[in-house]
Parts: structure tokens; C-alpha cells; sequence
């Protein structure tokens, strides 16, 4: 019984840390850094679309773009400070003015979040005022991000500045990133599944055992098999059950069978004791 015992608390131990190390590991992206961002209007299917690319957040991505002698760098973050300044998402750097101060072009304090099945559309809403387009109305910014399940986080890259309008003119943006793929579903079956469980928990059956058996009993030989002596009788109940059921063979033998003798028994000659009788 007290083997039993060890053995449960060495198998609860066990698996206390394995419980222990998969919720570790489920844990790396549990800081919540998305909330950061405030929503134009607060919603729990947005917050939830957000939660989504929290693997991206606190990394400035960057990209550096030429147009005839013009030369720009936008620097994007998501749900914080890009290129250090307090409530800018996503700003743009005239890379020959170094010292001019960077345009705002979307701020994360006015952000809507729309997402699918296998990709992201963040807008950044309430930048920098244009100086003579779009009727001087404030700069926004969509960053589209796509499912790739080989980049965890892609460069990105600009695809247009569409300001050739009266108004609700945009900066467009590509990233790609795994963060935004929808998980896969599992090839593996129910049965599958049970087999594996059954022979992990075997395994540790065994190997618990055989350890316990060892250093703390200090048992040798067959004896470090964990419950020698209940498997030992199972084998033997088991072996004795398969002999009965299984082999037609009597065990034990029936008397000799003799047949009759075809032969006709001779028979005796008949004593008379006719002298014997007085005359």
C-alpha cells in the first residue's frame, strides 16, 4: 500500500509540472498590450480583433520609401509611441529634413480594429492636419495585416497615399504576420489521441515506478518492477485462464477402454458328484 502511495504523489508531481510548463508556455503573450489603444467605439468584437496581433506589439516597424528626390521612412507600432512620440501610431520622417519634427499620421488614442478569418485591417485615425489636400482634414492611417504562417512578423511596406480627393484621403500599408492565422485544426484522431494519452501515462507508470521501486526502496532485480507482486499473479491468473479456455486437452487421463472378446469362452467341463451320493 505504501508503494501505491509513493507512486501517486511521484505521478501528481509529474503532472502538476507539465499542467505547470504548457500554461508557461500559453503565457507569453498574456500582457494585454493591445488595450493601449483606444477605440473610437468601445466594443468587446473589436477588442477581441486586437487581442489578436498583441504578438506585435512593442517592436517599431519601419520602411523607407523614394519618390523622384523626396525621401520618407514611416515608422508603425501598434498600440504605442512609434519612433518615441507620445500617441503616434504610425508617423512619417522626411529623411532630408532630419531636423523638422515627424508628421503624425495616425494616433492609437482614435483606433478601429476589423478583422476576418485570415487578416487585420487596423485604422489610425485623428493625424497630423494635410497642409493643401483633402480639404485640410486630419491624416489616417490603415496598416492591412495578412496571414503568413512562415513570418512571426513581416517588414512592412507602403502601398499608396491616395490624397487626390476632397476628403477621407488614407495612407495604406501591408504587413504580413502568423499572429493573425486562424488555428489549425488537428489531424489527429479521438482514438489517436486516447492511445497517446494512454501510453504517456503508462510510460510514466513505469518509469515512476521503476525509479521509486529503486532509490527509495532500494528493491533489486525483478523486484524494481513497480508492483512486482500484483502483476506476477495477473500473469499467472491470466495464463491459467487462457490453458482452461483455450487447449482441449483433458487433464486428466480416462481409464483404459478393453473391447469384448469376439472368441467364444470355452466352457468348463461340468463336475458331477454323482459318486459322492450313496447308492
Amino acid at each position: 500500500m505504501k508503494v501505491f502511495d509513493g507512486q501517486s504523489g511521484w505521478s501528481f508531481l509529474v503532472w502538476t509540472l507539465a499542467v505547470q510548463l504548457l500554461l508557461c508556455g500559453r503565457g507569453v503573450y498574456t500582457t494585454e498590450n493591445t488595450k493601449r489603444c483606444k477605440l473610437l467605439s468601445e466594443s468587446s468584437s473589436e477588442r477581441k480583433v486586437l487581442s489578436r496581433l498583441e504578438p506585435l506589439t512593442n517592436k517599431n516597424f519601419t520602411v523607407d520609401t523614394k519618390n523622384g528626390d523626396d525621401k520618407y521612412a514611416y515608422v508603425f507600432q501598434l498600440c504605442g509611441d512609434a519612433a518615441g512620440i507620445p500617441g503616434a501610431g504610425l508617423v512619417q520622417v522626411d529623411s532630408k529634413k532630419t531636423e523638422s519634427k515627424p508628421t503624425v499620421i495616425g494616433t492609437y488614442n482614435a483606433t478601429q480594429a476589423i478583422g476576418g478569418s485570415d487578416w487585420v485591417m487596423l485604422i489610425y485615425r485623428n493625424g497630423d492636419k494635410y497642409d493643401g489636400h483633402c480639404s485640410k482634414e486630419m491624416r489616417k492611417a490603415i496598416v492591412m495585416i495578412s496571414c503568413n504562417r512562415k513570418i512571426d512578423m513581416g517588414q512592412l511596406e507602403v502601398v499608396l497615399e491616395d490624397r487626390e480627393r476632397e476628403q477621407d484621403c488614407f495612407y495604406l500599408f501591408e504587413l504580413d504576420s502568423s499572429a493573425v492565422c486562424p488555428p489549425l485544426q488537428s489531424q489527429i484522431s479521438t482514438g489517436s489521441i486516447i492511445l497517446i494519452i494512454g501510453f504517456c501515462l503508462v510510460a510514466v507508470y513505469l518509469i515512476g515506478g521503476f525509479l521509486y521501486q529503486r532509490l527509495i526502496v532500494g528493491a533489486k532485480g525483478m523486484e524494481q518492477f513497480p508492483n512486482y507482486a500484483f502483476w506476477v499473479e495477473v500473469g499467472n491468473l491470466s495464463a491459467d485462464g487462457c490453458d482452461f479456455v483455450c487447449r482441449s486437452r483433458n487433464r486428466e487421463e480416462a481409464p483404459s477402454y478393453r473391447g469384448v472378446a469376439t472368441e467364444p469362452l470355452e466352457e468348463e467341463p461340468e463336475e458331477r458328484d454323482d459318486h459322492l451320493l450313496p447308492m
